[in-house]
C-alpha cells in the first residue's frame, strides 16, 4: 500500500495530465485522500502558510515540487520551505521534467530531499510516483510519525 500511516501529500503541479496520474495512483491504493493539490507556487505557499482559500489546510508529510510553475516557480518555493524552521523538516521531492546537471545540483544545495527528472512514459511515470510514495511514506520514518513498530 502507498500510504499505510495516512501521511498527507501535497502535490504542486501545474501540468493536470501528471496531476491526474499522481491522482490515480493515490486513487489504486486507496489513498486519494491523502493527496491535495496545487497548481502553482503562490498557492503552495498559501497552502503551507495556511493562507487564503487555504486556512485550516493540513500540514503535509511530503511535498512533491515541479520546478517549472507559473507566478514562484519551485526553485524559489523550496527555498522558502528550507528557510522556515516549521517547514524545513518537511520533505521535498522535486518531480519535473528537467534532467539539467544545474537544476539538479540547484535543487540539492536547496535541500531538497530527492530529486526525480519525470519519466515521459505514463506507465514509467506512474512507476515512479508509486516507488517514491513506497519509500517516503512506507518505508522511511517522516518527522512527527510515530515507529510502525511502536
Amino acid at each position: 500500500m502507498l500510504t499505510s500511516h495516512n501521511a498527507r501529500v501535497l502535490l504542486v503541479e501545474d501540468d493536470p495530465g501528471d496531476r491526474l496520474l499522481v491522482e490515480e495512483v493515490f486513487d489504486e491504493n486507496g489513498s486519494s485522500g491523502n493527496l491535495r493539490w496545487v497548481e502553482d507556487g503562490v498557492q503552495a505557499l498559501d497552502f503551507l502558510h495556511q493562507r487564503e482559500e487555504f486556512a485550516g489546510a493540513p500540514r503535509p508529510d511530503l511535498i512533491l515540487l515541479d520546478l517549472n510553475l507559473p507566478k514562484v516557480n519551485g526553485r524559489e518555493v523550496l527555498q522558502q520551505i528550507k528557510s522556515e524552521p516549521d517547514l524545513a523538516p518537511i520533505p521535498v521531492i522535486v518531480l519535473t521534467t528537467s534532467a539539467a546537471e544545474e537544476d539538479i545540483m540547484r535543487a540539492y544545495a536547496g535541500h531538497a530531499s530527492a530529486y526525480v527528472t519525470k519519466p515521459l512514459n505514463w506507465d514509467e511515470l506512474s512507476d515512479t510516483v508509486r516507488r517514491i510514495g513506497q519509500f517516503y511514506l512506507d518505508v522511511a520514518r517522516l518527522p512527527g510519525q510515530r515507529p510502525a513498530h511502536a
